[in-house]
């Protein structure tokens, strides 16, 4: 599984704007569809929430990608 790093800037990031600027979708949109798919899950449990808050600390994994969110 390949892993990603994430630096937040702010106090969330919602979860199709985080799989768009880590670069595993192409825009906001194909974020949403991804997610709805049921094809990511948060902290281990499959999120459908498409602008379901993504906050420090937190992992998001989808397609062989793990995301581990930190404070920047």
């Amino acid at each position: 599984m390949q892993n990603v790093t994430f630096e937040l800037t702010g106090e969330f990031v919602a979860l199709n704007d985080l799989l768009k600027l880590t670069g595993l979708v192409d825009s906001g949109g194909a974020g949403k569809v991804m997610v709805a798919s049921g094809a990511v899950s948060v902290d281990g449990q499959r999120e459908t929430r498409k602008t379901c808050k993504i906050r420090a600390g937190q992992t998001v994994s989808v397609d062989g990608v793990r995301i581990r969110v930190k404070a920047a």
